[in-house]
């Protein structure tokens, strides 16, 4: 029994109950040490009473002795091989515990970085891209660090395998604390490793990417700053000029023509610019911190700039055919303007219906609601509200006409018609403005003169009536 050797493929645990059991047996082995003696000193009393036999009981008793010697022996063999047994497993225990302890965190860290360095990122700044690199930098500098905690907790393992190879221990299974072994460790590790890479040229393309479109940024933004403003400036300019009152209607016009010009040599720098967006638009790019400008802004400002010239020229235009047609003075025309402009309190280039009233007020006219409201419907036969200064030139002009003005009228109608008694719709929707001519359309009696053709216009009676009494 104490030969045996089967503590050499126990487990710790085992070793112990071992131990324990040893302990008992030599508890047990100690208690037979009296009789050992007894029988000792048996044999030495027979000698001393010259025993015939003395001879063979001492040969037996020495025997017994050597036995008993040589079984307290192989107690405390067994007993040092236990507890060499138990401090080995003891020790290798303790690595076991310690390899657990650090493997663990560093198997989750080395995956944490596996997930990092594949993640996918979107960014749409370079300050975004610079706070990505930023991170990976210091990642990286911490991998000298966790490649020294990768060999000390490996060097833990190594140090098990060097106990058992020297004191020959069976080992009986693996780790109980933990199931990541050092080829799991050392693989993932090796992919840390390779992914590193990988993630420096992705951010590297990234960045690259972001400075391109940075480029890009700045080269829009830097038009549409100029631009933007331009178009403002324009549209205030042109603004100011139709309702300014510096040198004649015709010089207007020669003004308004060269600002058209201007803006129409202007477009091909719109033209760059929608260039630009676009190729903000292929790159994704969602902002722009260099301008507050975007191509919506632009395009609406160029739109509303294109029409605001058009239409102002096309105002300055019927100005004056109306000052020709109605023989109103230069000076005539620049007292309209003041008190357009002064009663224009919105500074809108229309008066609205308060701004009228009082205008008309200032000028001595003393009107209930239905005469003013009869007059609105003059200024005003649509019914907007609004009264544009192109309204409110024709009121005044019928209200300061000197009494021939009808017979100038008419001959201007006579001009128009190509010297005949009568006008044709075609022939006024042709010679003037869409709004003058639906007006005298609305308003002209047929003409029944013997020369009358179908669809003919009397413009005689129209004349008289538009500078006399009546409500036309």
């Amino acid at each position: 029994m104490l030969r045996q050797k089967d503590y050499e493929t126990a487990t710790l645990s085992e070793i112990k109950a071992l131990l324990k059991k040893h302990e008992a047996f030599e508890s047990d082995l100690a208690a037979h040490q009296d009789r050992v003696e007894q029988i000792a000193a048996i044999a030495q009393e027979l000698n001393e009473l010259d025993y015939y036999d003395s001879p063979s009981v001492n040969a037996r008793c020495q025997k017994i002795c050597d036995q008993w010697d040589n079984l307290g022996a192989l107690t405390q063999k067994r007993r040092e091989a236990l507890e060499r047994t138990e401090k080995l497993l003891e020790t290798i225990d303790q690595l076991y515990l310690e390899y657990a302890k650090r493997a663990a965190p560093f198997n989750n860290w080395m995956e944490g970085a596996m997930e990092d360095l594949q993640d996918t990122f979107i960014v749409h700044t370079i300050e975004e891209i610079q706070g990505l690199t930023t991170a990976h930098e210091q990642f990286k500098a911490t991998l000298p660090d966790a490649d020294k905690e990768r060999l000390a907790i490996l060097g833990i393992h190594n140090e098990v395998s060097k106990i058992v190879q020297t004191y020959h221990v069976n080992m009986a299974g693996t780790n109980p604390y933990t199931t990541i072994t050092p080829q799991e460790i050392n693989g993932k590790w090796d992919h840390v490793r390779q992914l590193v890479p990988r993630r420096d040229q992705a951010l590297t393309e990234e960045h690259a990417r972001q400075q391109h479109n940075e480029r890009l940024r700045k080269q829009f933004g830097a038009q549409a700053n100029v631009i933007g403003p331009w178009i403002q400036t324009k549209m205030e300019e042109i603004g100011s000029i139709s309702i300014e009152m510096h040198g004649t209607l015709e010089d207007q016009l020669s003004h308004l023509r060269q600002y058209e010009k201007s803006i129409v040599n202007y477009k091909p720098k719109i033209d760059q610019l929608e260039g630009d967006h676009q190729l903000i638009q292929e790159a994704l790019i969602f902002d722009n911190k260099h301008t507050n400008y975007t191509m919506e802004h632009i395009r609406v400002g160029w739109e509303q700039l294109l029409t605001t010239i058009a239409r102002t020229i096309n105002e300055v235009e019927n100005q004056i055919l109306t000052r020709d047609a109605k023989g109103i003075s230069q000076e005539q025309m620049n007292e309209f303007r003041a008190s357009f402009n002064h009663f224009d309190r919105k500074k809108t280039g229309m008066m609205d219906t308060d701004d009228f009233r009082a205008c008309l007020i200032s000028m001595g006219y003393n009107m209930g609601e239905a005469e003013f409201a009869r007059i609105m419907s003059i200024v005003d036969p649509n019914r907007l509200g609004v009264v544009t200064f192109q309204a409110f030139i024709d009121f005044m002009s019928r209200e300061t006409a000197d009494t021939d003005t009808a017979d100038q009228v008419m001959a201007s109608f006579k001009i128009l018609a190509g010297d005949k008694n009568y006008i044709t719709m075609d022939e006024l929707r042709r010679e003037l403005p869409p709004d003058q001519a639906e007006y005298c359309i609305a308003r002209m009696a047929p003409y029944t003169g013997p020369d009358s053709v179908p669809g003919a216009l009397d413009y005689m009676s129209f004349s008289t009536a538009l500078y006399g009494e009546s409500d036309l």
